[in-house]
């Protein structure tokens, strides 16, 4: 059993925090705004994550839980120190490390005895040689800590699950026994474990995160160029994921990626590119593709419609993915903004993150449920593919719309069974009208 520390208790320290506590070893998890602690300690779960209450409330029951706001009580005891603080992205695109320092500082005053620090954040690469050279700064020489790099690597909506059966476990440190020392929390899992040095490991978090979020940005391309061309998109994508060099995953088109993550890690990834002389040309296109496939909603809502102002538009699904309340960079966000921005009436259902959207669009209207949305409306606009939205009665929600359209940005429904209640339906990448090409195509065939 490790003492351990958890300083921050947003979506990772919170995770990991009751993780490592169901793991056996007693845990603190610390943050500075007490109102969050207070609420903890009540009961309070401030996220909507499947499986966390329950392993909270179990492991606060046992005593191998704690939160706390202070650093004097939470860092001494500690053999690790996870630091699990935001890093939001600064106006360049950089990732500010505002509160890294600050935490870096906090647990320099509070060390006491051998300490390994583990950085647990996504942090540009450097950090942890940064939180060394704050420690030693404030503390000199007189105490024994190491550093190492442990990134995360959870999806929110399935974060207990990520963190408790992970496809790999990457630690970093200059100091392999320090590296060894964190491995030693995982030896219940049959994980494997790569160990590098500080920098590599944290390029490995960007460099992932960097990834998928090109492969959702180029299907969503080929989605643009099926819709032209009169390919689905679907099929294109389950006949690429077949290929075992390619597989399946992040390859599903819709209206692009969301989250707390994928903008901000290629965000900051782009930026200490071009700050170190290199070129992201293709960093820059996969936001752009992304920025481009919110704004592609919106022509297509303007053009079935004949234009926005004054139209009443459902929007089904707030949050980014489903099955969590975030709504940090949400594409159906933006879309709700940009709708409102052109006219529109705006009515939006949730299963969970309707109370965060409000805050994010100021008197946005809601429903209590997806009938409640479509009413009178003209158009119903997916954007988050909830397994509540399979359950819809579209006969019975067609029944009190003003006009039966759908756009469908996950392309959760089949067209034809919506087709056949009545509506218009487009999808995304669902090309199905012939494209010149192929009409010029057959004309020269048959000549």
């Amino acid at each position: 059993m490790s003492q351990i520390c958890i300083v921050g208790t947003g979506y990772v320290g919170l995770v990991a925090g009751s993780c490592f506590a169901d793991l056996g070893n007693d845990v603190v998890c610390l943050d500075i705004d007490k109102s969050k602690i207070d609420g903890l300690n009540a009961g309070e779960i401030p996220i909507f994550e499947p499986g966390l209450e329950d392993l909270v409330r179990r492991n606060r029951h046992a005593g191998r839980l704690v939160f706390t706001s202070s650093y004097q009580r939470a860092i001494p005891p500690a053999d690790f120190v996870f630091i699990a603080v935001d890093t939001a992205s600064g106006p360049g695109g950089e990732a500010s490390l505002s509160s890294v320092e600050a935490a870096a500082k906090r647990i320099a005053a509070n060390l006491d005895g051998r300490t390994i620090i583990v950085d647990k954040s996504t942090v540009p690469v450097g950090t942890g040689d940064l939180v060394s050279s704050i420690i030693r700064q404030h503390r000199g020489d007189d105490v024994d800590f190491h550093i190492v790099s442990n990134p995360e690597f959870l999806s929110e909506g399935s974060a207990v699950a990520d963190f408790l059966q992970p496809d790999r476990i990457v630690l970093g440190s200059e100091n392999p026994s320090a590296a060894r020392d964190v491995a030693s929390l995982y030896r219940s899992f049959t994980s494997p474990i790569i160990i590098t040095d500080l920098r590599t490991a944290e390029m490995i978090k960007y460099a992932s995160n960097a990834f998928l979020a090109t492969r959702v940005s180029f299907i969503n391309e080929i989605a643009s160029m099926c819709e032209r061309l009169g390919a689905d998109v679907t099929e294109v994508s389950r006949g690429m994921g077949l290929d075992k060099r390619i597989g399946e995953g992040y390859l599903s088109a819709g209206v692009g990626w969301g989250g707390s993550c994928f903008r901000k890690d290629v965000l900051a990834l782009e930026h200490m590119a071009a700050v170190n002389g290199c070129h992201p040309q293709l960093l820059r296109a996969v936001m752009e593709i992304n920025r481009d496939m919110r704004r592609s909603v919106i022509r297509k809502l303007r053009e079935q419609l004949g234009g926005l102002r004054g139209f009443r538009v459902a929007v089904l699904g707030v949050s980014f993915k489903p099955n969590t309340d975030d709504v940090r960079d949400a594409p159906a966000i933006e879309i709700i903004r940009l709708l409102l921005g052109e006219g529109a009436d705006v009515v939006a259902y949730d299963p969970v993150a309707l109370p965060n959207a409000a805050n994010e669009v100021k008197g946005l209207k809601t429903a209590t449920d997806p009938y409640g949305a479509v009413e009178g409306a003209d158009a119903v606009f997916i954007a988050t593919e909830w397994n509540e939205f399979n359950e819809i009665d579209w006969e019975r929600a067609g029944a009190a719309m003003r006009r039966k359209f759908i756009l469908d940005g996950r392309n959760l429904y089949n067209h034809e069974e919506l087709e056949s209640c009545g509506f218009e339906y487009i999808g995304v990448g669902q090309g199905r009208n012939p494209s010149p090409i192929s009409e010029f195509a057959a004309v020269n065939a048959a000549s």
